[in-house]
This record gives structure tokens, C-alpha cells and sequence, in this order.
């Protein structure tokens, strides 16, 4: 492919939430799950995350566990993987933990809505700032740009927005739930994958590859897209 073999990697509420109403993160995984996903990220070669998610969340993506960052060195791989952030409006604290946590490449696709100094900035704090002269990322190109500087395994871990679309230009190959014992509700609480949806005659089909029954309650489903 001219493009990396992507998966989205996803924890929801049984009601298909993955956050609250509020919006500030809410703790879905158990114990388990956080370690299948730091090893997912030890295994990938960039993990890709969405404007609202970077912006508002300021993840780390970085991999928790020494033994596994010291796998990947051993490997003659970083300690991390490369972290991407996807966002229109790149305006992203020099303090965020996307920035400052971990030994990791940075990698920023953007618009020119994103202003001329803000771009120096990120780029004077060591980030790549790819930038599209257009009101949005086109995803497509960025593809073809992450396979360019080495991205073969990409995981992408939300949100909802950057889901749909990604799944939208059929630019993802495989989707892992991680269903959580709990019920959030909300009618604007995010889901898996937001946008502006789909009608039923371009639904994305997929099939179950595999299904995991945990003792904690969680349900873990491995599809692939057809």
C-alpha cells in the first residue's frame, strides 16, 4: 500500500461512548486494557490522534512501560513512537504533554488557518509541521506522507471526528473495542466515530475477526474492514 496499514484502537461505555457530555477525558479502560494498548502503541510505528483530542486532552502517547520501550530500542526503534497530531487550527501550548512527554518524533499535519508565527513556534520546539493550504487536513495526502517518512504500522486513537473521516475515505483497515461494563449516556456525549455519519446504503461494513470475554466485565472486538 502507499499508505501505512492503520487501525483504530477504541475504549467505549456499553452504550458507545467514549467520553462524557463533559468532554474531559473520562477514564474508560480497566488495568487490563491500558496494558493491551501500551503494548498496541510499543508495536506501532506512530500513533495518530485528532484537533479535539490534542488539543483539549493533551495526551502523552507515550509507551508506559519501561520493558517495553527498552524492546523497541533494542529493536534500533525511538522509545517511542512517532506522535502525530492532526488538527486545522494547530494552537498547541509549548507545555502540552504531546510536546513534552517522552523521547518521541513529532509529527503536526495543519492548515494556513494555523498562523505563520505558531507554525515557527512548533517548529522551533523540534515538531514537523506539514501544513495544507486549505480550510482542512486533507487526510488522503497525509497518508501518503506519514508512509514517506517511515510510518508502515499507524494506530489512531481518536476522537470520534477524526474516526468517521478516516474511515469515511476507507483509509482505515481495522477497528479494536475495548466495551467497557459502564453507561455514560449524554446525547452529545462523543462516540466512536462522529462526523456527519453515514446513510444505510454507505454504511462501512466490516467483519469480526475476533472476540475477547474478560474477566473485569470488558468485552474486546477485533474487526476488519471489508
Amino acid at each position: 500500500m502507499n499508505r501505512p496499514y492503520t487501525f483504530i484502537n477504541v475504549a467505549m461505555t456499553a452504550d458507545g461512548k467514549i467520553d462524557t457530555f463533559e468532554r474531559k477525558g473520562a477514564a474508560i479502560s480497566s488495568a487490563r486494557d491500558k496494558q493491551r494498548v501500551d503494548e498496541l502503541r510499543a508495536a506501532a510505528d506512530a500513533v495518530l490522534v485528532g484537533g479535539r483530542t490534542l488539543l483539549e486532552e493533551q495526551p502523552k502517547l507515550t509507551v508506559r512501560s519501561e520493558a517495553l520501550r527498552e524492546g523497541r530500542i533494542r529493536q534500533g526503534r525511538s522509545p517511542n513512537p512517532i506522535k502525530v497530531g492532526v488538527a486545522s487550527v494547530a494552537d498547541i501550548p509549548k507545555d502540552s504533554d504531546f510536546i513534552k512527554a517522552g523521547d518521541a518524533r513529532l509529527v503536526i499535519f495543519t492548515t494556513s488557518r494555523t498562523s505563520i508565527p505558531q507554525i515557527e513556534r512548533l517548529r522551533a520546539l523540534g515538531v514537523e509541521v506539514f501544513v495544507d493550504d486549505s480550510a482542512r487536513v486533507d487526510l488522503r495526502k497525509m497518508m501518503l506522507t506519514l508512509k514517506k517518512i517511515g510510518v508502515d504500522h499507524l494506530m489512531v486513537e481518536g476522537g470520534g471526528t477524526i474516526n468517521f473521516e478516516l474511515m469515511r475515505l476507507g483509509l482505515v483497515d481495522e477497528l479494536l473495542i475495548h466495551v467497557a461494563p459502564m453507561i455514560f449516556g449524554g446525547a452529545n456525549a462523543p462516540t466512536l466515530a462522529d462526523g456527519s455519519g453515514f446513510p444505510r446504503e454507505s454504511a462501512r461494513e466490516m467483519k469480526l475477526m475476533d472476540v475477547e470475554r474478560w474477566d473485569d466485565g470488558g468485552v474486546l472486538l477485533k474487526y476488519k474492514f471489508l
